[in-house]
């Protein structure tokens, strides 16, 4: 488990790294301007923690229940 995860990370953080081009998007910059991009990442976060938490839960309800068996 621990190994999935630190590969996440690993992998979060080169998805980071080349996400930064040279090249603007207008709409990412019209949102930016606005501050609206901060709303849309916020609600990705979010959305990708809940979703993280109801997989590691999922994971050790499982875990137990192999255990019983």
């Amino acid at each position: 488990m621990k190994k999935i995860l630190l590969l996440a990370l690993l992998l979060a953080g080169c998805m980071v790294a080349f996400a930064q081009q040279s090249g603007g998007v207008e709409m990412a910059d019209t949102m930016r301007s606005e501050g609206k991009i901060y709303v849309v990442i916020a609600t990705i976060t979010i959305i990708f923690v809940g979703l993280a938490i109801y997989l590691f839960a999922i994971d050790r309800r499982l875990k137990k229940i192999e255990k019983e068996k």
